[in-house]
C-alpha cells in the first residue's frame, strides 16, 4: 500500500505546534502532528487538548473527527514540514538546539525533493542557515539553492501569538516569513495564506529570526522598567500602582505594570539569544534580563521579612503559571518563588493554589510539597497570602477573608488604586507590597 503523503506535518505538538496543526486541519489540509510524548499523541487522537488554551478544544476535536488531523510518533512523508520544538536556554545563555537537531534527523530521510521546511521555533540569528546546512549533511543528494527536483526550501516563520489568545492571533496577526531563498519564502507565504488573515511580510531568514527576538526583548525591557520602578517606589514609600496610573495620563507615556518577574518560553528567554550573539552591544538588554530575573528573589525577601516574628507560619501562594488564565509554568517566576520559600522558610507550611494547573511541576514536588490546594481553604489557613498571578478566579476572592493577614500582592489587583478593578478594596489590617 502506498504511503500517505500529508499536506503538512507539524513536528512538536506543544503550545504552538498543536494550534498550528489544528488550524491547517480545520481549513481542510491533511495534517500529521508528530510528538515524542505518547500521552500527547493519545489525547490529540481522542480530539482532546492536553493543555489549557481557550477556544482550541473545538478546533482540535473537529479536525480529528473529520480525519484531517492525526497524531503520531514518527515523521511521515509530507509536502510541507513545520518544526515547532523547544529551543530552551543552554548553559551560558545560548540556545539549546538539540530538539531542533533531533527534528531534522527525523524528517531528513522522508524528503523526496520539492518540500518546504519551516522553522517556527524561536531561534538565535543564523539558526535557519544551520538547519539547512545540517539537512545537507544528512542528505547530500539534496540542494537548498539550486532549482530542480532535488531542491528543498527552508524558511523561518516565527510564531507571534499570545497564550490565552492563540487561536485568535494565529489567524489575525501579521506573519513574518524569512527564506533562505526568495522562492522558499513565496512557497511559505502561499502555505500560511491558508490560515492567516493578517499581512504576510517576506524577508530573509536571519532578519525573521531577529524580528521575533526583538519583539520579545522590547517587552522585556519595558517590563524591567516597571519592575525596577516598583523597587524604587517601595524605598521611597510611594504607591507604584497609583504612580503608574498618574504617569499614564500623559499622552505619550504607557508604563507597564510590575509583577513578580517574567516567565514563559519567549520573553524570559529570547533576549538572551541577542546578548549571546552580540554581547558587546547589548548591555541594556542584559541589564533588563537581570532586573527581571532578580524580581522573584525580591518577592521572597518580602515574604521572609513579613514573617520574621511568625516562625512556622502558613503561606498561601496564589498562582503558578507564568501569566493569567493559562496552565503554562515554563520559566514561571512563581515556581522560582515557591522553591525559594520552601528553602528559606523550612518551618512554614506552603499551600500552593492554581486553578489552571492540574499537578505540581516536578521541581516543586521534589522539594516536598504535597500538591495543589483549594483557594478558599488555603487563604483561610494562611498567615501570609501571596498573589503571584492574576487569574480570573483570584479576582473573585472575598477580600474580607484577608482581614488581619499579611498580604503580598505582586499584581496590584487587590490595591485600592487598581484602575481596572476599582471595586476591590483591601480590608483594614491587610498590608500590601507591590
Amino acid at each position: 500500500m502506498d504511503e500517505t503523503i500529508f499536506d503538512v506535518a507539524v513536528i512538536g505538538l506543544g503550545y504552538i505546534g498543536l494550534p498550528t496543526a489544528a488550524s491547517f486541519a480545520a481549513k481542510g489540509k491533511l495534517v500529521a502532528g508528530v510528538d515524542v510524548k505518547q500521552s500527547t499523541i493519545d489525547a490529540v487522537n481522542r480530539g482532546e487538548v492536553p493543555f489549557v488554551e481557550p477556544d482550541m478544544g473545538v478546533v482540535v476535536s473537529g479536525a480529528v473527527s473529520l480525519g484531517n488531523l492525526v497524531a503520531m510518533a514518527t515523521v511521515p512523508a509530507a509536502d510541507a514540514y513545520i518544526i515547532a520544538v523547544p529551543t530552551p536556554l543552554a548553559e551560558g545563555n545560548g540556545a539549546d538546539l538539540s530538539y531542533l537537531r533531533s527534528a531534522v534527523e527525523a524528517l531528513a530521510p522522508k524528503l523526496r525533493g520539492g518540500e518546504l521546511v519551516v522553522l517556527e521555533s524561536t531561534s538565535p540569528p543564523g539558526t535557519t542557515e544551520r538547519l539547512g546546512a545540517y539537512l545537507l549533511e544528512l542528505r547530500p543528494d539534496l540542494t537548498l539553492d539550486t532549482p530542480g527536483p532535488n531542491q528543498v526550501h527552508v524558511v523561518h516563520s516565527p510564531e507571534r501569538v499570545l497564550p490565552g489568545r492563540i487561536m485568535i492571533e494565529m489567524v489575525t496577526n501579521d506573519r513574518v516569513i524569512g527564506g533562505l531563498t526568495e522562492e522558499g519564502a513565496q512557497l511559505a507565504k502561499r502555505l500560511y495564506e491558508v490560515i492567516c488573515q493578517g499581512e504576510i511580510l517576506l524577508t530573509d531568514a536571519t532578519t525573521a529570526e531577529m524580528t521575533k527576538l526583538v519583539e520579545n526583548t522590547f517587552r522585556d525591557v519595558n517590563i524591567a522598567f516597571a519592575n525596577e520602578l516598583s523597587l524604587i517606589c517601595e524605598n521611597l514609600g510611594i504607591d507604584v500602582w497609583k504612580l503608574i496610573e498618574l504617569a499614564n495620563h500623559h499622552p505619550r507615556v504607557n508604563v507597564l505594570r510590575p509583577g513578580p518577574g517574567v516567565g514563559g518560553h519567549c520573553i524570559a528567554v529570547d533576549p538572551w539569544f541577542i546578548v549571546d550573539a552580540v554581547p558587546e552591544h547589548s548591555g541594556l538588554i542584559r541589564t533588563a534580563r537581570e532586573v527581571n530575573d532578580s524580581k522573584p528573589h525580591h518577592v521572597v525577601r518580602q515574604a521572609v521579612q513579613s514573617l520574621a516574628d511568625q516562625p512556622g507560619a502558613t503561606v498561601a501562594v496564589l498562582g503558578l503559571a507564568f501569566k493569567a488564565n493559562i496552565d503554562d509554568v515554563r520559566e514561571s517566576p512563581s515556581v522560582t518563588i515557591v522553591q525559594e520559600l520552601v528553602r528559606q522558610l523550612p518551618e512554614s507550611t506552603i499551600l500552593v493554589v492554581d486553578p489552571n494547573v492540574e499537578e505540581l511541576p516536578a521541581g516543586l514536588a521534589a522539594v516536598g510539597l504535597a500538591g495543589l490546594h483549594d483557594m478558599e481553604e488555603a487563604v483561610a489557613a494562611a498567615d501570609l497570602v501571596m498573589l503571584l498571578v492574576d487569574h480570573d478566579e483570584f479576582l473573585t476572592l472575598d477580600l474580607q477573608s484577608l482581614e488581619g493577614k499579611n498580604v503580598i500582592d505582586t499584581k496590584g489587583i487587590w490595591n485600592q488604586h487598581e484602575p481596572d478593578a476599582s471595586r476591590l478594596h483591601l480590608p483594614a489590617g491587610a498590608s500590601v507590597s507591590g
